[in-house]
C-alpha cells in the first residue's frame, strides 16, 4: 500500500484531500497543529519523520489570513508588525524547509508536493478585502511573499534531492468557503476566466498526479491551478 504524509490535514483543503487519498487506497498519515503536531518545532519534525516513512509528502500547512477572518482589523503596510511578518516566514518557509529536509533524510525514494498560491506571482487586489465597516482591511503582505518563496524553495530542493526525491509545487486559486461574503465571492469571480471560485476537488487531479508514479519524470515544476485568475 502506498503511504502519503499530509501536513495541514485538518484544514479546509486537507480534510477533503485526506479522504480522497484514503478512497484511492493510500495509507494516509495525518499531520496537523490541531492534532498536536507543531511543525515549527524542529525536534518534533525530526522525530515525526524518523517514525513515519512514506513514499509521498503533501504539504498543505500554512499561515494564511482568510478573507473571512473576523480577527483581522487591518493589514495596512504601515500598520502591520514585523513580528507578524516573521511569523509567516517561520511557518510558511522555515518550517516547510525543515519538513522537506527531514522527509528527504528519512526516505530513499519518493515525491514532495508543496503548495503556494496565486498570490505568489501577483499582488492581491486590496479592493477584494475591504469591507464597508473595515475599509483598511487587506491581505497580509507576508502571505504572498512567503508563497513566492515556497516556489523557489521547491525548485531549489528539486535539484538537490534529485534523482531519488522529486519536488514540485501547486499554486491554487481562491478556494470557496461558506463564510466568505457575497461581495468577496462575486468580486473574485469577475477576475477568473472560468467565472467561479475553486472547489477543493478541483485540486484532486493534480495532487494525484504528483503523488504517484504518473509524474515519475516531473520535478522542479510549478502548476498554476487557478481557473485563469487575472487573465480577463
Amino acid at each position: 500500500m502506498k503511504k502519503i504524509i499530509i501536513t495541514g490535514s485538518e484544514g479546509l483543503i486537507g480534510r477533503e484531500v485526506s479522504t480522497y487519498f484514503e478512497e484511492l487506497g493510500y495509507e494516509v498519515a495525518k499531520c496537523d497543529i490541531s492534532l498536536g503536531h507543531d511543525l515549527t518545532n524542529e525536534k518534533f519534525v525530526k522525530k515525526y519523520f524518523q517514525e513515519n516513512k512514506a513514499s509521498y509528502l503533501l504539504n498543505l500547512f500554512a499561515l494564511n489570513d482568510h478573507a473571512d477572518d473576523k480577527s483581522i482589523t487591518t493589514n495596512n503596510i504601515f500598520d502591520i508588525s514585523l513580528e507578524s511578518f516573521q511569523k509567516y516566514t517561520e511557518v510558511n518557509l522555515v518550517a516547510l524547509f525543515s519538513v522537506c529536509r527531514q522527509f528527504a533524510l528519512n526516505n530513499n525514494y519518493g515525491a514532495i508536493t508543496n503548495v503556494s498560491s496565486l498570490y505568489s506571482s501577483i499582488s492581491p487586489d486590496p479592493q477584494l478585502y475591504k469591507t464597508s465597516s473595515n475599509p483598511t482591511k487587506q491581505k497580509h503582505i507576508a502571505y504572498g511573499v512567503t508563497k513566492a518563496g515556497v516556489e523557489q524553495l521547491s525548485r531549489h530542493l528539486s535539484t538537490h534531492f534529485a534523482p531519488n526525491i522529486r519536488v514540485n509545487c501547486v499554486a491554487p486559486g481562491g478556494v470557496v468557503s461558506p463564510s466568505q461574503s457575497e461581495f468577496f465571492k462575486k468580486s473574485f469571480c469577475k477576475k477568473v476566466s472560468l467565472r467561479r471560485q475553486q472547489k477543493v476537488d478541483d485540486l484532486f487531479g493534480i495532487f494525484k498526479y504528483l503523488c504517484s508514479e504518473e509524474s515519475s519524470y516531473t520535478t522542479g515544476a510549478v502548476f498554476k491551478i487557478d481557473g485563469g485568475y487575472a487573465q480577463v
